[in-house]
């Protein structure tokens, strides 16, 4: 249960919100486009990152671009 203590990880870099534009999942109460947000893991197609809820959420990489 290492995705519990994800939020206490240091920061590996930052990305930025560039569209919310998803065909399956409602991102976009989640993501604000323009904000930039602190990823706390990653995988080879997700960004964990703190979304507006405050907490880790797992998001494919396309909506990002890495600043």
């Amino acid at each position: 249960m290492i995705h519990l203590k994800w939020a206490n990880n240091p920061t590996i870099k930052q990305v930025k919100c560039i569209h919310t534009n998803a065909a399956k999942y409602v991102v976009d109460r989640m993501l604000t486009v323009g904000k930039i947000y602190d990823v706390k893991n990653e995988t080879e197609d997700f960004y964990f990152v703190i979304d507006n809820s405050g907490k880790v959420g797992g998001y494919y990489k396309e909506y990002f671009e890495e600043i």
